[in-house]
């Protein structure tokens, strides 16, 4: 097994060891065909993991289930096997698997091929499917492997066309659930509850089968996403090796400011020294520029001490071909390629082979994800090593400093809206459009259902009979309806040269996201605005490979709109419910990439916005301001606002660039100084409930974070933000400290006399 010895690595803060874990196996059961079993002893199955042996039983006894297992446990047979006996037994029952990814797609077609069952004619149908093609497999295919895309464009408005597959449907599954979170999970979980009326209006019932990575709240995710009630198989029976678990921080290159040796270069460095030591490797970066830097920097260091292994290892990210990535895939996979380095795109369940490391360049967002990069290597009872290599943000240095806080963190919950106004009632007229609502309906997407017609009949989109709703328009409603947006006003994001559309963005979020000059991340690739048309909601971009990243500059103001809930907690009267934002983007600046230095500062003229969402908030009395003196108020109230949002992630499944906040001295509804931290999408999609829910334990975090910082004023490791709309200004470190340390006192003291 490789090791990492930290008298080599002085920058290794930290080492852990996961134990070697024996499995837990069952026989296969006589209730499996023997085709199939014939066909898994071909390929080295002979008995089922016990996870695996229970799933069977729960499918085949027509429940719905979710496994929640490790990574390489073996997921994808509780779902392959009760399908292949279903269509052993008869050739005219029909399968839907969906992927979030087209490599996923790929990866378990191949899986299928193997097993070489004539009975088995999987067909895969999504973007890269020729149009020729797409008849054949409609009408002959048995497992129907496509994307929630295609589902909710492709499929559901055509129903008729695939009448002979609902009505044969028996199983549905959907692979890597956790996937389907936030604004596309939202969207997600409408088009699933259109697929249940579908398969109703055929006469079908089939069963879901859902797999998810390691999260918080599985069972409650998969009845979020269907509406259905589910059986839970989270008793893990697959073996695992030995792990090594290293973290590790590039050394401080500028002490006063905070600043670290880039990751990237720190990333390829090691890299280069597991490939030289024979260790197949795989790189997780978080970006395209990321993965084609480590990428670079590795090459060039192979090059100076084995120059035959430089060309032994590749990028793999978004932008590539199908050909392309299928090669990728296949080297790794057949041991010609001995690294990786990649976006998130090969952090889901594909199977890489016989990986021996992982290194996370920079925490990937959720410490879920993290366990799941993880465990790409070390596939059986193979020993493995996994290396966390801390990025400058809050959370990485964090991490850096309390690997525990890592280690034994519970995983994060996945949170997903499908009620979201402006989410729900686009699906509920697409809904219309492939068959009238009706009152009995509300069983498949709620009590809000027929609220939700009336509006769009008000809008003049549908029209009403006897208690029937029909869509109105001549126009296709799904195809208006963008999974990853949760606004229905829009802007469209179009490459300059080619006219190739990158997807859209919330017409509330757009002068943050694509302001013209912004630099706009999509699948891992970097692309500058060029010119953003406010009137025909178009940003035109070019893909642009930079050394800075831009942060906009704007003002905030928040307007309680409705208090839903309200609580004491932590020394404050603590509120969640709706709120009216309105942002007003006036500049932005260019920062460095490998110092966050800045570059320039541009400015900006464009409209206010408004928009309303969730959010949380608390008035802050002399109590815990008593120690603070006026002309640190602000800088005060701004920190602790950073730390909050720097910190919720943790606990909700979300992306920092998902949240907002705005501190300030005095608001006029409070009439006091106030912090407010508000879902960052219109409508909001339950990521302040959870904080809400969970504030105690995020003010304890926060704290943690600002405090055990070894910064004198405050740095990007603990209270700056890439995302801050003042651009840092004013903020007080020590002011946090005091703010959030009162506050912590309260809440211990609070749970003491309880």
């Amino acid at each position: 097994m490789i090791r990492l010895n930290p008298e080599k690595y002085q920058q290794i803060v930290a080492v852990s060891h996961q134990a070697k874990r024996t499995g837990d196996s069952a026989p296969m059961t006589d209730a499996v065909p023997e085709s199939v079993r014939e066909a898994l002893a071909r390929s080295g199955i002979e008995n089922l993991y016990s996870h695996q042996a229970r799933a069977f039983k729960l499918a085949s006894a027509g429940k719905n289930i979710v496994i929640t297992t490790a990574s390489a446990s073996g997921k994808s047979l509780c779902f392959n096997l009760p399908v292949l006996s279903t269509l052993a037994a008869s050739d005219k029952s029909r399968a839907l698997y969906l992927y979030p990814t087209k490599a996923l797609t790929q990866d378990q077609v191949r899986k299928l091929q193997q097993l070489q069952l004539s009975f088995v004619r999987p067909g895969v149908y999504d973007g890269d499917t020729p149009a020729d093609h797409r008849p054949q497999i409609r009408n002959r295919a048995n497992i129907l492997l496509t994307n929630p895309d295609m589902l909710h464009v492709g499929i559901l408005p055509h129903h008729d066309t695939w009448r002979d597959f609902f009505f044969n449907l028996k199983y549905v599954v959907i692979d890597e659930a956790h996937s389907y979170r936030g604004v596309f999970g939202s969207h997600v979980a409408d088009v699933l509850r259109r697929l249940r009326r579908v398969c109703s209006f055929y006469g079908a019932s089939p069963v879901f089968i859902l797999t998810t990575a390691t999260i918080a709240n599985p069972d409650e995710l998969a009845s979020s996403l269907t509406g259905l009630d589910f059986e839970l198989v989270a008793r893990d029976g697959s073996p695992r090796g030995e792990r090594q678990i290293v973290f590790w921080n590039p050394p401080l290159i500028d002490k006063a400011l905070g600043i670290r040796k880039s990751v990237f270069a720190e990333s390829a460095m090691l890299f280069a020294d597991l490939v030289l030591a024979g260790t197949r490797t795989l790189v997780f970066a978080r970006t395209r520029k990321g993965t084609e830097l480590i990428y670079k920097y590795t090459v060039q260091r192979l090059e100076e001490k084995a120059p035959e292994l430089a060309g032994r290892i590749a990028p793999y990210r978004g932008g590539y071909t199908p050909v392309q990535r299928r090669e990728i895939e296949q080297g790794l996979f057949a041991g010609k390629l001995m690294g990786v380095v990649s976006t998130s795109a090969l952090e889901l369940g594909i199977d890489v082979g016989g990986i021996d490391a992982v290194i996370s360049a920079t925490f990937p967002g959720t410490v879920a994800s993290l366990w799941q990069q993880w465990g790409r290597a070390g596939r059986g009872a193979q020993p493995s090593l996994a290396v966390y290599m801390a990025g400058q943000d809050a959370l990485d240095q964090f991490f850096a400093l309390h690997p525990d806080e890592l280690l034994e963190r519970d995983v994060e919950s996945a949170i997903l809206d499908y009620e979201n106004e402006q989410i729900f009632t686009g699906h509920v007229g697409c809904a219309a459009f492939e068959s009238p609502l009706v009152p009995a309906d509300e069983k498949f997407f709620g009590e809000g259902t027929l609220g939700a017609a009336a509006r769009l009949t008000v809008a003049g989109k549908l029209r009403e009979k006897e208690g029937r709703f029909a869509w109105a328009l001549p126009d296709f409603p799904a195809g208006s309806v963008s999974l990853r947006s949760s606004s229905a006003d829009s802007f469209t994001i179009v490459v300059e040269d080619t006219g190739a559309v990158l997807g859209n963005v919330e017409a509330e979020r757009a002068f943050i996201f694509v302001h013209p000059g912004a630099i706009y991340m999509h699948l891992g690739e970097t692309y500058q605005v060029r010119r953003l048309d406010l009137e025909g909601r178009v940003a035109v971009v070019r893909p642009m490979l930079t050394d800075y990243y831009t942060q906009p500059k704007k003002d905030t103001s928040v307007d309680i709109d409705e208090r839903l809930m309200v609580r004491e907690a932590a020394g404050t009267e603590l509120s969640f419910g709706k709120l009216l934002v309105t942002e007003h983007v006036i500049a932005y600046q260019k920062k460095s990439l490998t110092d966050n230095q800045v570059l320039e500062i541009v400015d900006l003229e464009l409209p206010r916005q408004t928009f309303r969402t969730e959010g949380l908030w608390f008035p802050l009395g002399e109590s815990l301001l008593e120690e603070i003196e006026p002309p640190d108020l602000l800088g005060a109230l701004h920190a602790t606002e950073h730390g909050l949002i720097a910190m919720l992630p943790l606990f909700a499944m979300c992306d920092r660039w998902d949240i907002g906040g705005l501190s300030i001295d005095f608001h006029w509804q409070l009439d006091a100084p106030a912090i407010f931290v508000y879902d960052g999408h219109p409508g909001g999609i339950g990521i302040n409930r959870k904080g809400f829910l969970d504030f105690e334990a995020l003010v304890a975090a926060s704290h943690k974070l600002i405090s055990d910082c070894p910064c004198e004023s405050g740095c990007p490791s603990c209270i700056q933000s890439p995302k801050c709309g003042n651009l840092n200004e004013p903020l007080s470190k020590w002011g946090a400290i005091n703010i959030l340390g009162k506050m912590k006192s309260w809440a211990e003291k609070a749970a003491g006399d309880s």
